[in-house]
């Protein structure tokens, strides 16, 4: 039955199998045994992929309430007051879960021999109620149920460029947009994001030469000295190969988030990490977010 709702809600065996962390023919050769077994088909096969029967359609609410009991049943049994052992898996974006997490992960579990710590840079959104991860690290809020977010850092952008660049193109000019000069943008999945609106605000009439969904490479981009980048601070302002432009403009301010569900927040080793990355969060907020 879980493979069932799994294939209704993906639409495919293949999408299944990923959301599952299972293969194909696996989840192909359990859903052919169910629906032997009961003796309906609960899909037809078509060109855009598997599609629900009338008789599985009438079915997906009840596995729905079935799957949510199962994983809350499987949270509670998670945040078991164990004590200060057991595994916390972490999520984030690339540079931030690299750059900021890494260290204070690899500091919390110095301390707890007894903790497993895992950290996943992403950009997916990554499920807290199905437990596809403990706790993450993101901007922007939180749209699951159940899920606690508190703001536990801010994170400061500017516009950079290398002496090579600025050299060769000049200094950007912001009044008439910036028009033609080559840049490179982070690829968001909403073109409403915070940074792509402060970066279309600054230069609308920049040629993207390149669009990337991680910051490491616009900043190897940027340090190319082919393109202008629009970087966090904590990693611009360090970098020697690079110069910040001024803006002429307020910089963007991010907010970073934490998210945790709430069935798992008072778990021991969960709640240690939280207070501990916090902490650590504070102490490295001037640096985040300088003046």
């Amino acid at each position: 039955m879980r493979i069932a709702l799994a294939v209704a809600r993906q639409g495919s065996l293949s999408a299944a199998a990923r959301a599952l962390g299972t293969t194909q023919p696996t989840v192909g050769r359990r859903l052919e045994a169910f629906e032997r077994r009961i003796g309906v088909k609960l899909f037809e096969r078509d060109a855009r992929g598997l599609t629900p029967t009338p008789l599985c359609a009438g079915l997906l609410e009840g596995l729905e309430r079935m799957d949510e009991g199962a994983l809350t049943v499987e949270r509670r049994i998670a945040a078991r007051d164990t004590g200060l052992q057991g595994s916390i898996t972490v999520t984030s974006l690339d540079w931030f879960g690299d750059f900021v997490l890494a260290p204070i992960l690899t500091r919390f579990g110095a301390r707890h021999p007894l903790v497993t710590l895992t950290l996943i840079n992403d950009d997916r959104r990554f499920n807290l109620s199905r437990r596809e991860a403990d706790l993450a690290f993101r901007p922007g809020s939180f749209d699951e149920e159940g899920l606690i977010e508190r703001k536990v850092a801010e994170v400061s952008y500017g516009l950079y460029a290398s002496p090579a660049y600025l050299e060769r193109f000049g200094p950007p000019d912001f009044a008439s947009g910036c028009a033609g000069q080559p840049i490179v943008a982070l690829q968001e999945r909403s073109p409403r994001s915070p940074l792509v609106r402060w970066l279309r605000g600054l230069a609308p009439e920049a040629r993207g030469v390149l669009h990337t969904n991680s910051i490491w490479s616009q900043l190897a981009a940027a340090e190319s000295g082919e393109v202008m980048a629009a970087l966090p601070r904590v990693l611009g302002d360090r970098r020697p190969t690079l110069r910040r432009i001024d803006t002429l403009k307020a910089g963007l301010v991010l907010p970073i988030k934490l998210g945790v569900h709430a069935d798992m927040r008072e778990t021991p080793r969960v709640r240690a990490f939280i207070d501990f990355a916090v902490s650590e969060l504070k102490l490295r907020a001037v640096e985040l977010k300088p003046d």
